[in-house]
């Protein structure tokens, strides 16, 4: 069962992706850079159609979210910014012409030019060394759909994207506590109705038990 969910407004999201971030040598053949430079690198934030699990409850439930690929239809994605675990200092910005991010047929797209400062330049030598692979984005949800049968969120729409980063970590704490926070509501729902089923079922066999019981005397 597919039920709507209010996306909660004005919080910000953090997901740190299992997808990479990589930056292009000579042996990519004719893979087309999208900067004219020598530090460039791209990647995907985020993947569609892909599930992937939020987080795992304490009762060993796996809750899994996917990003539907018409997300980003009207997403707000005006000046987004390039940083390193989601703080410090800008490394891009699509403002200067630094940074692009689009969705394709695959995902939301990431290419950046990382020769507008040290530390820009410091994380591209990080990435071409394989010491940073990860990336993660920052965004707020605009509607999404839960399905109870899967413990499965659908993001059907996205209100806003703040930022791209490379990881050190595929994991980020902050993507955990988002999570929870968005799926509290409805895995206290699902808890309650579980209690509910195993109440009834229960019941239905005690009254089963008492039937026999009669019908034994």
């Amino acid at each position: 069962m597919v039920v709507k969910m209010p996306a909660k407004p004005n919080e910000r999201q953090y997901r740190a992706m299992p997808v990479m971030v990589r930056a292009l040598g000579a042996d990519d053949g004719k893979r087309e850079k999208r900067f004219d430079t020598e530090y460039y690198v791209e990647g995907y934030a985020s993947t569609f159609n892909d599930p992937y699990v939020l987080f795992e409850d304490y009762d060993g439930n796996e809750y899994r979210e996917i990003i539907a690929p018409t997300a980003f239809v009207d997403a707000d994605m005006s000046d987004v910014i390039m940083q390193f675990d989601h703080s410090g200092k800008v490394l891009a910005r699509m403002s200067n012409g630094t940074l692009i991010i689009e969705p394709d047929e695959h995902g939301l797209f990431v290419a950046a030019d990382l020769s507008g400062s040290q530390a820009a330049r410091d994380l591209y030598e990080e990435i071409t060394n394989g010491l940073i692979t990860r990336m993660s984005w920052a965004f707020m949800i605009a509607a999404d759909e839960y399905d109870r049968e899967t413990r499965t969120t659908t993001i059907t729409r996205v209100k806003k994207v703040y930022d791209v980063s490379a990881v050190s970590l595929p994991a980020d704490p902050n993507t955990e506590i988002s999570a929870r926070n968005l799926l509290s509501g409805v895995i206290e729902q699902s808890r309650k109705e579980f209690a509910r089923r195993k109440g009834a079922l229960l019941r239905a066999k005690a009254c089963v038990a008492i039937i026999n019981a009669k019908k034994g005397m």
